[in-house]
């Protein structure tokens, strides 16, 4: 089973940039969407021409804001949105989808804004999924835009970033409470290296001169890892400001 998951950054915007291609390319089996900043009515005539998919979106009240959505092939026994808080919920921030052997979660964690007037709302948002994470009864698989880097070796310029949201002690505190509850982050299961990221700025052309950030995820059960074969950046899909990441995985 491959899952990949991605912030597109505005869905819209990517299925005129290539997304088609992309999805035809790689066929995952099942596919994480963060950031759609659309409502259903807004992409159904685009997203009927995805053929083999069952397409479930969580937009967020605002219009071109937030959002996220899955696109499945395995049809899921039930999929539900949110965490059952309304501040949260309004944003379309989190889909599970509760399949036979496990359940999946769409995440897309806010951003702490440059002002850190938001990092009370994110680390809240974090504390709020990592309980919902313990109450769920079978293995987990958790993918999506966490905007946090984890560690120095997460981002190109860590010591320039210590200060700025993404990066404090307090929200990578968060993460490392995520694998003290027994998940793995699936790339760094295989990759120890540095100079692997997922977002570049686009003003600046970081990703030209590989200047990101890893900020999206793919964290599984440590009770699957037996089954994990292969995790992976997909660093050469453009459409958006940050790229797909990916795993193989045998459920």
């Amino acid at each position: 089973m491959k899952i990949e998951s991605w912030n597109v950054a505005g869905l819209r915007a990517v299925l005129k940039k290539g997304f088609l291609n992309y999805l035809n390319r790689h066929k995952p089996d099942i596919l994480c969407l963060q950031e759609i900043k659309a409502k259903p009515e807004q992409v159904e005539d685009q997203l009927a021409k995805i053929k083999d998919y069952e397409i479930y979106l969580n937009p967020a009240e605002r219009k071109g804001y937030s959002g996220t959505a899955l696109l499945t092939k395995i049809h899921p026994k039930k999929v539900t949105y949110g965490l059952g808080i309304k501040k949260f919920d309004s944003e379309g921030r989190l889909i599970i989808a509760d399949y036979d052997k496990f359940y999946l979660l769409n995440v897309y964690a806010p951003q702490g804004r440059r002002d850190k007037s938001r990092v009370p709302f994110k680390l809240e948002f974090y504390k709020e999924l990592l309980n919902k994470v313990k109450r769920l009864r079978k293995p987990v698989i958790m993918c999506g835009d966490f905007n946090t880097a984890h560690t120095e070796i997460d981002l190109a310029r860590p010591k320039a970033n210590k200060d700025n949201t993404g990066f404090l002690p307090e929200e990578r505190e968060w993460i490392d409470k995520i694998i003290a509850a027994g998940f793995i982050d699936t790339f760094r299961h295989f990759n120890k290296e540095p100079g692997h990221y997922t977002f570049w700025d686009l003003k600046t052309r970081a990703r030209e001169r590989n200047v990101g950030w890893r900020v999206d995820y793919i964290f599984i059960d440590k009770k699957l890892l037996p089954r994990l074969k292969k995790a992976y950046i997909l660093s050469r899909v453009y459409g958006s400001d940050h790229c797909p990441v990916g795993i193989e995985i045998n459920i």
